[in-house]
């Protein structure tokens, strides 16, 4: 005869909810790791190279060169854009040579713009590879990177009862965006835009700009010619008359300023005389020469494989000057683009002084010269 032990009845466990979710993988997910090494977006983009899952990009759909030279781009984004802030700026990429090349720029367009497209106007610098080769070679159809809207240049909410808006030269896009972001808003309070220019010519969106003060009694639009004695509303650099003729009450409401280092110095310089440099807002577009003491120049940087005796000039430079090519997008310490590991050494932030030795921390190249030798993960 055979005995027939009872079973002993076991509850049944159940793993936690959390456990199953993390690992249950989504149809998304299984698809990525089908695609490894190169990820679903590589092979969509063979398809279509706005059909994307994870990366942001923008279609170029319109193209308009001007004097400057400038070209002004009209993109609509894929689908995982958030939308930006008048002010703010994007960081385009594009293929040039075969190699990723991106760099910052600021929308033009208001940010309430209708049909959810950016415009950016971008001037092609003597030196400038990206804005060169988008003022040569962009056409509708074409297809870059992009990233989400960053920056802290913004109207303040709600607008203030008076601003006080002040470009110079391609500065004038975040401004530009400002105050068609007021105007689509319906602004009640007083507004001035003072635009300076070598001339009358270079004025980018002139037209509108009259346009825009013509049918607003709450704009004023103020033009200043640096090197035309003729027309215009003031003459000659910046000074305080200038200001004081702009807009009289310029100590007692926010102001916004872009332009070139030398105009960018000039209005910070004056507004800290009047002990109001809180009033007054910046957003840089060419950085400035970044002075390096000699007597930080000793040592040697290495960029992974390749050794280079320290010049004292950033780190950024050192690469390109050795051959390399790492990404950067403003070289002024803003986008943080650039940023790479430092294995081991000093660094010295140029903008701040900071002095950095830790091991294995993340610095930006633009702005950081090497103290000494320097390993750099690159």
């Amino acid at each position: 005869m055979v005995s027939l032990t009872p079973l002993r009845h076991t509850p049944l466990r159940h793993a936690p909810l959390a456990s199953i979710r993390r690992r249950a993988r989504s149809p998304l997910a299984v698809l990525e790791a089908l695609a490894t090494p190169h990820g679903l977006d590589r092979y969509l983009e063979l398809v279509n190279p706005m059909l994307t899952v994870r990366e942001l990009r923008a279609e170029v759909t319109g193209v308009r060169r001007t004097a400057g030279p400038s070209v002004t781009l009209t993109l609509r984004p894929t689908r995982q854009w958030r939308g930006f802030a008048a002010g703010q700026f994007v960081t385009i990429a594009v293929d040039i040579d075969g190699v990723r090349r991106s760099r910052c720029y600021s929308p033009a367009c208001s940010e309430h713009r209708a049909d959810g497209q950016l415009e950016l106007t971008v001037k092609a610098h003597p030196d400038g590879v990206v804005s060169n080769w988008l003022y040569a070679n962009a056409t509708p159809g074409l297809v870059v990177g992009l990233s989400q809207a960053d920056g802290v240049f913004a109207l303040p909410t709600p607008r203030p009862e008076r601003v006080l808006l002040i470009s110079g030269g391609s500065g004038v896009t975040p401004v530009m965006s400002m105050l068609r972001t007021l105007v689509d808003e319906g602004h009640a309070g007083e507004i001035v835009f003072l635009h300076y220019g070598n001339t009358e010519a270079d004025v980018a969106y002139l037209p509108e700009l009259r346009a825009i003060a013509a049918a607003h009694a709450n704009v004023r639009l103020v033009l200043g010619y640096t090197a035309q004695a003729a027309g215009g509303d003031l003459h000659g650099l910046f000074d305080e008359t200038h200001l004081a003729d702009a807009a009289p009450w310029y100590a007692e409401a926010p102001a916004y300023l872009c332009g070139p280092p030398p105009l960018m110095a000039a209005v910070r310089d004056q507004y800290a005389a009047k002990g109001i440099e809180d009033l007054l807002h910046t957003e840089e577009f060419l950085a400035a020469p970044l002075a390096v003491p000699d007597a930080d120049a000793t040592g040697a940087v290495r960029f992974g494989d390749t050794l280079v005796e320290n010049n004292g000039a950033t780190l950024l430079e050192q690469a390109e000057d050795a051959g390399l090519s790492p990404a950067y997008g403003c070289r002024m310490g803003i986008c943080f683009s650039c940023t790479q590991v430092k294995k081991s050494g000093c660094t010295k932030n140029v903008l701040t002084g900071d002095v950095h030795t830790d091991p294995d921390t993340e610095i930006q190249l633009c702005i950081s010269v090497p103290v000494g030798d320097v390993d750099i993960d690159l």
